[in-house]
């Protein structure tokens, strides 16, 4: 199934004119895979990065099955409910909505943290089509009387292993208990760690599974570079690299919110206008430092792992690597906000002598080495494999439809 386009997918016209006028012509391989079996009813397990065009590949089929069924949300109800990590994603998933959605009659809501509930109280009352929410909130709201999850039809859980390492698939689980037992369930995840594969054994009747293997946004779009440095070099060498004609717009990943903020405060020292992202800011905070970097105000964004996924920001033509994740599936993630629509970008990575089983992990889930920048390290460095001191030297300048599967029996979901 592939050189389709959208209304070979099944998609009805007025979704069509919809996305023609968004001049989106050609659906991406998650979409041409997922939407006509989404269209049809099917469960549906999908691996998949941002940056593949995953949250089109639900919103769309989404809006339409809404749509088919003409029917009404009870008040404090929602048809359909999408779970989403981070307040960020919850956002971006809502603006979709809006845009795939706006010639139809459809009403969400957007539930999260860091913001008073009142809004979102208010904006429940008489019930809406599609609820996007964080897990704490919702389950906070629901514990309070004010959320009704009885009647929802769909469900969505988007980065299923993001939830888990935020430690919100317990969360989820409680979730799903109260939803009624005949629904549409989607899981969407990046990967798929033990945990996550369980949770889908659990709230999934005969999944399809659509995957998108990583290599395509890692490996072909984006040029990849490593630094080897003592970790006291990195602040003068981001100085450096941040002077070099070609770093127009920058998002920098530390480890640790600390690390980030230090890195902001360094970098603002040096004369670069730089911002912050990461947990600890407020939801007005993250959204103004997201809006001017965005708006160009700022030129680098430092952030931790919070923001290498479900963030949308267009023409990035860097990403730094300050500190390695200790995780490689992060590494992938995080080089994915560059290289985004179908553009090149440029991934540089810093490396200390600590780092470098971190880089080994790297390398082998991306089954090649990235190119050395300068002096590679030699083998009496932490045992790490010797490298051709003669390599060539990088410069870093960057010139649903009617008749559509039966919904599932309660009996399979009962223990769900």
């Amino acid at each position: 199934m592939t050189n389709l386009s959208f209304d070979q997918l099944g998609l009805s016209a007025q979704l069509l004119r919809t996305l023609k006028d968004a001049n989106y012509n050609t659906p991406t391989p998650i979409q041409t895979k997922a939407i006509p079996l989404l269209l049809e009813g099917y469960d549906l397990l999908g691996i998949a990065q941002t940056g593949t065009g995953k949250t089109a590949a639900f919103t769309l089929p989404l809006l339409q099955n809404l749509e088919d069924d003409d029917e009404r949300a009870v008040p404090r109800g929602a048809r359909a409910l999408i779970l989403a990590p981070t307040r960020e994603l919850a956002m971006q998933i809502s603006d979709s909505i809006k845009t795939y959605g706006r010639n139809m009659r459809m009403h969400q809501a957007v539930i999260m943290g860091g913001v008073g509930q009142r809004p979102q109280v208010q904006a429940l009352k008489r019930g809406v089509d599609i609820l996007v929410a964080t897990p704490g909130r919702l389950l906070d709201l629901i514990e309070q009387g004010h959320v009704d999850l009885r009647r929802t039809e769909f469900l969505i859980l988007d980065e299923a292993d993001r939830m888990l390492d935020m430690g919100f698939i317990g969360d989820v689980r409680k979730i799903v208990k109260i939803l009624p037992a005949e629904r549409q369930t989607l899981l969407f995840s990046a990967t798929m760690p033990a945990e996550v594969e369980k949770l889908a054994r659990e709230i999934l009747f005969e999944p399809k599974r659509v995957e998108i293997e990583a290599k395509s946004i890692a490996v072909e779009r984006i040029d990849q570079r490593v630094h080897h440095l003592d970790a006291s070099a990195k602040p003068s060498r981001l100085i450096e690299l941040l002077a070099t004609p070609g770093f127009e717009r920058v998002i920098v990943f530390t480890r640790t919110k600390h690390g980030a903020d230090k890195v902001v405060k360094h970098l603002t020292r040096g004369g670069v206008n730089a911002e912050a992202l990461h947990g600890n800011k407020s939801q007005g905070a993250r959204q103004r430092a997201l809006d001017n970097f965005r708006g160009g105000r700022s030129r680098v964004l430092v952030a931790t792992d919070i923001a290498s996924r479900g963030i949308d920001v267009d023409d990035v033509t860097h990403v730094i690597n300050y500190e390695l994740p200790n995780v490689p599936e992060s590494y992938v993630h995080r080089i994915g906000r560059t290289a985004r629509a179908g553009a090149e970008g440029i991934a540089i990575s810093f490396c200390d002598a600590i780092e470098r089983p971190h880089l080994r992990s790297i390398e082998r889930l991306l089954k090649r080495s990235l190119d050395v920048v300068g002096e590679a390290p030699t083998e009496s460095a932490n045992g790490y494999a010797k490298k051709d001191r003669g390599q060539a030297q990088r410069p870093e300048a960057g010139n649903r439809q009617r008749g559509r599967r039966p919904r599932f029996g309660s009996q399979h979901r009962a223990t769900a």
